[in-house]
């Protein structure tokens, strides 16, 4: 069976770090071993917290600045994370925004900014990723159960991660012979700002109640799928992990 690096020699690249699941992410990857490189657009005091956590536990972090949609500012993300520490092992695309809003309602510039973060982000992160990842590494883009689900007030949201999906699957036949994985996390309802947006304490229940957990997701439980991923679950290749709790 094809070897994978050991954990304390693997960089690891998080964007979106400064939020609610990449910060639970980029510290999960960092107690695994790897060095995290937390990548951030504007919460520069978020991610360097971030970074400082990791650090604190016994890891090595620092935290780059980039726009997901730049190709100029992800080709020089991937160039500080080389320069810092030799190499990228996993890259995991945890940045997406979610303005949600009936189609019929929808502000045209607010589904542009939707598509561009959302989707031509995860592709211009994969597409540095799967020309600079070592051998051994792991892809890890985020979709969501959302899209399986076809939610009222989602669908410029579902149309970028629907993408996302796309991309992931095509990716992962694209790096054939190559050793790297390429999957994508669909995560149900989870604590964060995003999914609190617009629901009313009975519908917030009512998800509740209606996972076979008994609870909402946490950002800790997305990162241990990601941790999976990332680690030793080589043989999941191409595929859309449901992390719902068992939604019903």
């Amino acid at each position: 069976m094809p070897e994978t690096p050991p954990q304390d020699s693997r960089v690891a690249i998080v964007t979106g770090a400064a939020g609610f699941i990449g910060s639970a992410v980029a510290r999960r990857l960092g107690a695994d071993g790897m060095s995290v490189v937390v990548n951030y657009v504007g919460k520069t005091e978020r991610a360097e917290e971030v970074a400082q956590q990791i650090i604190l536990a016994g890891g090595a972090a620092t935290s780059v600045k980039g726009d997901v949609a730049d190709e100029k500012n992800i080709s020089s993300l991937f160039d500080e994370a080389e320069g810092i520490y030799g190499g990228v092992d996993v890259c995991v695309n945890c940045a997406g925004i979610g303005p949600l809003c009936a189609l019929v309602d929808l502000d045209l510039d607010d589904f542009d900014r939707i598509i561009r973060t959302n989707l031509r982000g995860t592709f211009v992160v994969s597409q540095q990723a799967a020309r600079r990842v070592r051998a051994g590494g792991a892809i890890i883009n985020f979709s969501s159960l959302a899209v399986k689900r076809a939610l009222p007030t989602y669908s410029a949201y579902c149309a970028s991660k629907a993408g996302v999906e796309a991309i992931t699957m095509i990716l992962a036949k694209e790096l054939r012979g190559r050793n790297i994985t390429v999957n994508a996390v669909a995560p149900g309802p989870v604590e964060t700002p995003l999914f609190f947006q617009g629901k009313s304490q009975e519908v917030i229940d009512q998800v509740r109640t209606a996972s076979a957990m008994g609870r909402l997701g946490q950002p800790e439980d997305i990162a241990e799928v990601v941790s999976f991923l990332a680690g030793h679950g080589r043989w999941v290749n191409g595929q859309v992990i449901h992390a719902d709790g068992g939604l019903t």
